[in-house]
């Protein structure tokens, strides 16, 4: 049985992770398990380029945390302005026992305007999210993607796809020596 430790302690998190990780090894039985790691930037990163450093942050930082797993998984939401609105993202990093890392991204998609503002105000997403949709902690349920979808789209699938392109460097490691 190969350990993954994603470092967050959301149920979300831990659940896309453990999807991914058996839709990409069927044949691997593994144990995963949410410990909270720091990501060093903003509670709110605001660029592509800060939630990819959140989510490297929050797997190596783990990794330091519980050294003995298989993989650490670190998983940022981010946004970013562009275009004239503001996008939601996220950034998945695993990391392996040898030291090799695999990187994926969700696709995006645009917040409504009434959102944005509370964000611009200095709002997490999940804060403004509640505020505009008269919800509790809907981050650690379906998230802006499933308010905004109707649940067509959760955030568990949401993230679901980029944790699976994260693991194509474990899935084909000849090819990423």
């Amino acid at each position: 049985m190969k350990r993954v430790v994603v470092a967050s302690a959301n149920p979300v998190k831990i659940n896309t992770t453990e999807i991914g990780f058996a839709k990409m090894f069927p044949e691997v039985l593994f144990k995963v398990e949410g410990i909270s790691a720091p990501s060093g930037v903003s509670d709110q990163p605001m660029s592509e380029e800060e939630t990819m450093i959140g989510a490297t942050n929050r797997a190596n930082n783990v990794a330091k945390l519980v050294p003995n797993a298989d993989y650490w998984v670190g998983i940022e939401g981010g946004l970013e302005e562009r275009n004239g609105g503001m996008e939601g993202f996220a950034w998945i990093v695993v990391k392996s026992k040898n030291g090799k890392f695999g990187k994926g991204r969700t696709g995006a998609f645009f917040l409504p305007k009434k959102v944005v503002q509370l964000i611009k105000q200095g709002k997490e997403l999940g804060e403004a999210d509640d505020i505009v949709f008269g919800l509790k902690n809907s981050k650690q349920a379906n998230g802006a993607v499933g308010i905004l979808t109707g649940d067509v789209l959760t955030r568990t699938t949401f993230y679901e796809p980029a944790v699976i392109l994260a693991l194509i460097p474990f899935k084909n490691p000849r090819l990423y020596d």
